[in-house]
């Protein structure tokens, strides 16, 4: 297992809840506001201290230092745009300043293939001030994804992110996810917030679905978000149905 998570906890906002997850693997957190998704997530990072213990490649995270912290894995927080102006591309290579000197090469090679994913190459020489909301998440989950990128970092092995969607319009999402997917087969375990149910229903490999600050259910995303418990935790009808062969969630009011 490449993250271990035994009793985690922030009472009251999120209770002791124990989880792992193995290289290459996407588990989603899901379930509503307020629930600890985001808790959880920070706390996995290693920057805000927690109840119970956390280990990353065998290493428990509350005795790394925040360099080799920066090397290990790398953290998407809800936020908005800093207060102060720096250009994008200068904001990228901030994200790679942990990892220390790198080939040039390799690093243009690596801007290439995250940035034209993300549709902001065109981006690179704007000032983040100037971009739009989904511009700048999408900048945010370059830096995010750079910081772990395997040709760049060897000693990557987690992407934490927090609810990495917002402020994306459907195309935008559907590269994103495509993003995550192609990180995770390069064998970097991603942990994230989402409120996209039938994205999680198609995308992640494990789910941990909490409601006021405990876990009610994990596993499979087919075994733990069936009917009867989506309606229990999100207090709204819900159908489940399937077409060509995939299934769908329909929320119902």
């Amino acid at each position: 297992m490449i993250l271990s998570a035994q009793n985690l906890a922030m009472p009251p906002r999120l209770l002791p809840v124990s989880f792992s997850v193995r290289r290459g693997e996407i588990v989603h957190l899901i379930g509503p506001n307020g629930s600890g998704k985001s808790s959880a997530i920070s706390m996995l990072s290693g920057l805000v201290e927690a109840q119970g213990e956390v280990t990353l490649a065998g290493e428990i995270i509350a005795s790394l230092d925040l360099p080799h912290l920066a090397r290990m894995r790398s953290y998407l927080s809800q936020q908005d745009k800093p207060a102060f102006a720096v250009g994008v591309y200068h904001y990228l290579s901030l994200a790679l300043s942990p990892l220390g000197e790198l080939a040039a090469n390799d690093v243009q090679e690596a801007l290439d293939d995250v940035c034209g994913a993300l549709k902001i190459a065109d981006k690179l020489n704007r000032n983040i001030q100037q971009l739009s909301g989904g511009e700048w998440q999408r900048v945010r989950l370059a830096a995010a994804c750079l910081q772990v990128w395997p040709t760049l970092n060897p000693d990557a092995q987690l992407l934490l992110l927090d609810e990495p969607a917002s402020a994306l319009d459907i195309g935008q999402e559907a590269i994103m996810y495509q993003l995550i997917r192609r990180l995770a087969s390069k064998g970097i375990a991603v942990v994230m917030a989402n409120h996209d149910l039938n994205r999680t229903l198609r995308e992640a490999d494990k789910v941990i679905l909490l409601n006021n600050g405990s876990c009610v259910v994990k596993g499979k995303p087919h075994d733990v978000m069936t009917v009867e418990t989506l309606e229990s935790v999100f207090s709204t009808q819900v159908q489940r149905i399937e077409h060509d062969g995939k299934s769908c969630l329909l929320f119902i009011d």
